[in-house]
């Protein structure tokens, strides 16, 4: 199955690592860490330019992390993957 993020972008949800709620985890250091390194290593990819509610974390098939950042909440795209996964 594939997970809708938000305007063209569609990840396969097998590659997903983590669905995380960007103003709830960037308070902490080692997050803020982890975006900032992600975005250093051209790893993020921004869905929509709207006021961003998530993060995805993905595993490519060369086990390198691509981060999502989508302006849909965490509890949306919750919604979706049960909604098609079924």
């Amino acid at each position: 199955m594939y997970l809708h993020l938000g305007n063209d972008y569609v990840v396969n949800d097998k590659d997903i690592i983590g669905i995380f709620d960007i103003e709830r985890t960037s308070v902490s250091q080692i997050t803020k860490q982890f975006l900032a390194g992600a975005s250093k290593n051209a790893r993020v990819v921004t869905c929509s330019y709207e006021m961003p509610k998530s993060f995805v974390v993905c595993l490519d098939k060369d086990l390198t992390e691509t981060v999502y950042i989508s302006q849909l909440a965490c509890s949306t795209l919750l919604k979706r993957h049960r909604k098609y996964s079924q």
